[in-house]
Order: C-alpha cells, then sequence, then structure tokens
C-alpha cells in the first residue's frame, strides 16, 4: 500500500537507451540471484537439518575443509564477477551519454540546449530559435542530441523511461543522446538535491509524431513572451513550482552565453577541443542585469 504510487519507469523503458539500461539491469540481478538464492535456501536446509533435535543428522566435531566446498563458494561468484565485469563494461561503452546514438547515421537528430536553473528547467531549441520551461518536445524515432548545463548549483538530468542519467554543472557543458520509441508524457526530473525547490523541479517530455511535434513548435511560436539578454535574469530567478512557460523567440547563443560567463567570456567548442570566445554584448546584458 506504501508504494501504490510509484511507477517502475526506469523498468519500463520508452526508448533504445533506456532499453539497454533495463537489460543491464535484469542480467545483472540475475546474476546476482544465482549466489543468493541458493545460499538463502541452503541456509534454511542446513538449520531445519542440523536442529537439536534431529538425532540422525550426521555430527562431526573435528571437521574443518573441503576441497570441493571451497571450489564452489569461491569459484561461482568469481565466475559471476567476471561475467557483470564484462556485461557491465560493454554497456557503459554502447551507452555513453557523449556518444550518439546509431539511429543518427540515418535520421538529423534534433538539438536541444538544456538550463538547469532554480528550481526549473529551462529547453532551448536552437534550430526552431523557441524555448520552453517545464516541458521539452521530440518527435518519435528521432535522436535527440541534450547540450546540458547549468546556471545555478549541480543539478542532475534524468529521464527514467527514455534512459541515462547526466549532471548539469555550471560552467560545463555536458551531452546526452536519447530517442523515442513511442509516444507519450514521460516524466522527467532533477536527480540531485540542489535545494528548496528541489521536490517540485520537474518536467514534461512529450513523445510525439512529426506533425505534432510541427505543430507544438507553432504554439510556442504563438506565445507573446522572448527571452533574451534583458528578460532572462528575471527568469533564472528562484522559483519553486513553475509552471510550463512558453517563448516564442530566444537571443541566438544564450545557451553559450549562460556557461561562458563563468569562464571569463570562454567556452568549449566541441568540433575543436578549443577554448573560443563568445560574443559580449548578450553576455554584459545578463552580467549588468545580474
Amino acid at each position: 500500500m506504501l508504494l501504490a504510487g510509484c511507477e517502475l519507469d526506469v523498468l519500463d523503458p520508452r526508448g533504445p537507451v533506456g532499453e539497454g539500461v533495463k537489460s543491464l539491469i535484469t542480467t545483472s540481478v540475475i546474476a546476482m540471484l544465482i549466489v543468493v538464492v541458493p545460499t538463502i535456501i541452503l541456509t534454511l536446509v542446513f538449520a531445519w537439518h542440523y536442529r537439536q533435535s534431529n538425532t540422525s543428522a550426521e555430527y562431526l566435531p573435528k571437521w574443518s575443509h573441503s576441497n570441493k566446498i571451497e571450489v564452489v563458494i569461491w569459484g561461482v561468484p568469481s565466475l559471476i564477477i567476471l561475467f557483470l565485469a564484462v556485461i557491465t563494461y560493454q554497456t557503459c561503452h554502447s551507452l555513453d551519454p557523449y556518444k550518439p546514438l546509431a539511429a543518427e547515421a540515418n535520421t538529423k537528430p534534433l538539438h536541444v540546449q538544456v538550463v538547469a536553473l532554480d528550481w526549473k528547467w529551462l529547453f532551448i531549441y536552437p534550430e526552431q530559435g523557441i524555448a520552453v520551461v517545464n516541458q521539452m518536445a521530440m518527435p518519435l524515432n528521432t535522436p535527440v542530441d541534450f547540450d546540458i548545463t547549468s546556471d545555478s548549483v549541480m543539478n542532475a538530468f534524468f529521464i527514467p523511461r527514455l534512459g541515462s542519467m547526466i549532471y548539469a554543472m555550471a560552467g560545463m557543458q555536458t551531452q546526452l543522446h536519447l530517442m523515442a520509441s513511442e509516444p507519450g508524457d514521460f516524466a522527467g526530473e532533477s536527480a540531485n538535491y540542489s535545494g528548496r525547490g528541489f521536490s517540485d523541479m520537474r518536467f514534461h517530455a512529450l513523445a510525439m509524431s512529426n506533425d505534432e511535434f510541427n505543430a507544438w513548435v507553432e504554439k510556442v511560436r504563438s506565445s507573446s513572451e522572448e527571452l533574451d539578454g534583458q528578460t532572462y535574469p528575471k527568469l533564472a530567478a528562484p522559483s519553486e513550482a513553475n509552471p510550463v512557460e512558453y517563448f516564442a523567440h530566444v537571443e541566438p547563443g544564450m545557451f553559450n552565453t549562460i556557461v561562458a560567463k563563468y569562464n571569463n567570456g570562454m567556452i568549449m567548442d566541441k568540433s575543436t577541443g578549443k577554448m573560443i570566445q563568445v560574443q559580449q554584448s548578450a553576455m554584459s546584458d545578463m552580467n549588468m542585469k545580474e
């Protein structure tokens, strides 16, 4: 009854990355149960068989060693640990958050920039020129490339039904590649405690058809709000249980500006791996407001 409100999101995935995570968890649990279940059963069997009232049980007070038992109790767990090490290594590399999904070879990915704020999530769609608070949308079977940062304390970006979690940190850019294979409204959250409003720091991840996604983009563009160096500081101010907000236009380079203000105006160019200077105008407006 106490767990009636809980959902097994991680074990009910809706995308290839989530499926890989579920497979690793399931395989690992089954492998470990090979030791755990027999141990529990044998503990109960031995306790019953060698109870005081069972006079037929063999009594060997000088018994101290058995090579056969030693081989079993050390050999089986060692093989299981080796097996777990191999599949964990393989899965960690195949599900590397920075590694593009295989589907990107045939489908153009959707680029989304994510900013963790107090206590809300800002999603910037640079190619569509829009921004949304506490809601994001993605077309089905389309890889989504996330660039993630924080304009506050460290947070953790997580959509349990789609897969991997990764941290959002001020002045840094982390990456994540996910894809939804089924439509739905999936819960997103911060998985790292970040203060008073942490419990309401949630968002909706909407997976929909291409036509529905295009309609969603037009809906956002119909908003009267815009996000630039003048309006951003107000949005970034701490707020709890923040409602969904749409911004019909977002200032180009806003994400880089947020990252750069913690790095003396510099950001890392992902294509070259070198630090580059961002435009000073937008950053100056934001810094003056702050």
